[in-house]
């Protein structure tokens, strides 16, 4: 274990959001506020795929979806497998078991055969969403949404025949059961009673799972109120649907739903979205405060992120399910034990939601699974230069195999391949010079080098990882002139 005490072990706590955007952190998260300042921020860190379960399938086991095997979420039965992760492979819950006192708070998109929780053999303390549930149902309460919050939608399954799905809508309301009752108040109590209840003779793992600020906006008081429409700036992206964005977009839900909405209406949904961080926000405040009152704080590694981004309305898209920034970049930071000095506060290369768990392998000096694909973040935190990475994200359908993207991250450029039926079409952004990604430089003719080095390095990637999805570069080309 790096500069600690083997007999004293730190405390490990990691606290993911869902669907949070890297930039809705600031004017209305004063406790993550704080804890960013303690922490090294990884100012590029990208999700391995820009949906709940591949998301969260690739960063507890540190292999890209591919290799996973979990590329959607299992919602439709002829699709199914697809959204398991294969048996055999390790995740962190079984490796910190092993030493760490382990619990598990919140959203549970773990997802194998046999789910993690259901193991007879698991060290770990699972509270998940149908221990909500149960809570409800015992109290007599109702959950948050429902029918009003939902649309209908097109949705391919296996790739080859269309259904029509209902999915979530921006559509807002109070909810009037109490935040106690709120799926984001019962994970918060829950964690923090996990603080109470833990086994003070080993170190504490707890990974809470928040669902915030993932829909429904269905929000308790005083958050459904908190931000006024007038109170942020909407980023200039909002509501606009650039020439040169994939048109391809249109067939998935995140253009079927996100063109019905002006940049003003986007506004009032922004207010929603922000209270819900908010929110999130206070979670996070009390289980620190928690940690500080229980004298844990200090000797504890706390990791916060979120398993991917939301569009709220870039590129006129909703919801995820896309390889924009603000679908894909993540938060990402590590707040360390006392007596571990990073030599960085900040580190601006890119990096991969895959590189957590060698992280903590390196760290906390756990055997380290076979085959892992992500590389531990320890040398950048010391400072050492390192050649530039590529990122890799993937995208194969929502609640089923369809709607095939591809995106690969090098330096200051990204390169989109959007894949629906016998369609493709190609983007590339300076994602430096042109963060809101704004102008599609495939399409100028003017960055075919960039182009073609992305597209070779994206093409052997898939090869690597045993991807179902083919690429024909001449094909491609001809397309794009065309």
């Amino acid at each position: 274990m790096t500069n600690q005490n083997q007999n004293q072990k730190p405390n490990v706590i990691i606290i993911m959001a869902d669907q949070l955007r890297y930039d809705a952190i600031g004017q209305f998260t004063p406790h993550l506020n704080e804890l960013k300042k303690e922490s090294v921020v990884f100012n590029r860190a990208y999700c391995a795929s820009p949906i709940c379960v591949p998301a969260r399938g690739a960063f507890f086991t540190g292999r890209y979806p591919n290799e996973t095997g979990c590329l959607i979420n299992p919602w439709a039965e002829q699709d199914r497998m697809n959204g398991m992760v294969k048996e055999g492979i390790p995740h962190l819950y079984q490796l910190m078991e092993q030493q760490w006192d382990s619990w598990h708070t919140g959203k549970q998109h773990l997802f194998y055969n046999f789910k993690p929780e259901q193991q007879s053999e698991s060290q770990t303390h699972w509270n998940t969403e149908a221990d909500y549930m149960d809570y409800l149902k015992e109290h007599g309460k109702q959950a948050p949404g429902g029918p009003r919050f939902t649309g209908l939608v097109p949705e391919m399954v296996t790739g080859r025949h269309t259904t029509v799905k209902s999915y979530s809508i921006p559509f807002m309301d109070r909810y009037t059961e109490g935040l106690d009752y709120f799926f984001d108040g019962y994970i918060t109590n829950r964690s923090l009673d996990a603080l109470a209840s833990r086994n003070k003779e080993k170190p504490l793992f707890l990974s809470t799972m928040f669902l915030a600020p993932h829909p429904p906006y269905h929000l308790p008081e005083p958050w459904y109120s908190m931000i006024g429409e007038e109170e942020f700036e909407l980023p200039d992206n909002v509501g606009v649907w650039y020439p040169d964005q994939s048109p391809l977009q249109m067939y998935n839900l995140t253009g079927v739903l996100g063109t019905r909405y002006s940049r003003e209406e986007w506004r009032s949904i922004w207010a929603k979205y922000l209270g819900l961080v908010n929110l999130l926000d206070d979670g996070v405040g009390r289980i620190i405060e928690e940690l500080k009152k229980r004298n844990l704080y200090d000797n504890s590694l706390i990791i916060f992120t979120s398993d991917h981004g939301e569009m709220l309305g870039s590129h006129r898209l909703w919801q995820k399910f896309c390889m924009y920034e603000e679908s894909v970049r993540t938060p990402l930071w590590i707040k360390f034990p006392d007596g571990f000095v990073p030599s960085v506060n900040e580190v601006n290369e890119t990096v991969s939601s895959l590189d957590v768990l060698p992280t903590l392998c390196e760290f906390l000096g756990l055997d380290k699974p076979e085959s892992l694909s992500g590389k531990s973040l320890m040398p950048l935190i010391r400072g050492v230069k390192q050649d530039k990475e590529a990122i890799y994200i993937q995208y194969d359908g929502n609640g089923s195999l369809g709607n095939f993207q591809r995106c690969i991250v090098k330096g200051r450029y990204k390169l989109i391949v959007d894949l629906f039926k016998d369609e493709t079409y190609l983007e590339l952004y300076d994602v430096v010079a042109d963060p809101q990604e704004t102008i599609n430089l495939a399409v100028l003719g003017s960055h075919d080098d960039e182009l073609n080095q992305l597209m070779a390095l994206l093409k052997k990637h898939m090869e690597l990882t045993g991807d179902h999805i083919e690429m024909n570069e001449e094909l491609l080309r001809r397309r794009l002139r065309r």
